[in-house]
């Protein structure tokens, strides 16, 4: 019987959520461009460095393939095995260096807590759920595109690979006779879009980004849970919000306006000294 966990409650409508993320980009720029805001932070992409963290949420499940043994006579009381669509969430830091003008390279330690389940359904009507609960420890290497400016707003795209390793897992102690066992480490390719929004004091950034795994997942040990099976991998579609920059962003800003009054005042002092002399 399995556990009951908090996280089974996470259920997520992706496309309502991406169709609500898409109007408020929308909405952003309309408002933007209308109210015509005074640049904040206009120094921020000078720096070669920021750090920061994000938050998200995001939607996992398992693609599989079947295996030949699924049409064997052996196999015939199998019907099909379904998987899931099981919701978690992540947190990490950001670390961005710029590349060039409109280029950054992008490094995402982050610790990731997945939960994805199969369905095996018999010809009985009789169906089993396997549950794999995991804590993923990742280090997303994306490359991230910038647009030019817009007021406050600048829009993205990244892309890149997504090493992971399993930190720890439910059920680790079980025999794996008894359940499907997975490889513990992982490698995916990461795509999305984002949206750059600059405030007075940091730079929020929400974004939209899928994850396609490329290895396959199962192991060369043979059960009951994975004869029929014979490539297992993940896909991943995440919503995260990351903060990046804060008051020392605002100083560097404030030192370089205080530089020009000063530049300003001294010429003042040279004028007038000229005029009284003349």
């Amino acid at each position: 019987m399995q556990t009951i966990d908090p996280r089974n409650k996470l259920h997520i409508c992706w496309r309502k959520v991406i169709l609500a993320f898409t109007l408020f980009i929308g909405l952003s720029f309309s408002t933007k461009a209308q109210n015509n805001p005074t640049d904040n932070l206009i120094h921020f992409d000078d720096q070669w460095i920021h750090y920061g963290f994000a938050i998200g949420v995001h939607s996992s499940k398992y693609m599989i393939r079947y295996s030949d043994a699924f049409v064997s006579p052996a196999m015939d009381t199998v019907h099909s095995i379904i998987p899931g669509n099981l919701g978690g969430f992540k947190l990490g830091f950001v670390i961005n260096m710029k590349l060039a003008q409109y280029l950054d390279f992008r490094i995402m330690p982050t610790v990731g807590f997945y939960e994805n389940d199969l369905s095996y359904r018999f010809t009985d009507g009789v169906t089993q759920r396997e549950l794999k609960d995991a804590t993923m420890v990742e280090l997303p290497l994306l490359l991230k595109y910038r647009s030019a400016r817009r007021g406050n707003l600048a829009m993205y795209m990244l892309a890149g690979i997504n090493p992971s390793l399993e930190a720890s897992g439910k059920g680790d102690e079980q025999d794996v006779a008894e359940r499907l066992e997975l490889r513990n480490w992982n490698l995916a390719i990461d795509v999305g879009v984002g949206l750059d929004m600059y405030f007075a004091y940091f730079k929020f950034s929400p974004e939209i980004r899928y994850s396609y795994g490329l290895r396959n997942m199962l192991t060369d040990n043979i059960n009951d849970f994975n004869v029929n099976l014979d490539r297992l991998t993940t896909q991943n579609l995440g919503i995260f919000m990351t903060f990046e920059g804060g008051p020392s962003a605002k100083r560097k800003l404030g030192k370089k306006k205080k530089g020009a009054s000063q530049i300003k005042a001294q010429q003042k002092k040279r004028l007038k000294s000229s005029k009284g002399r003349s």
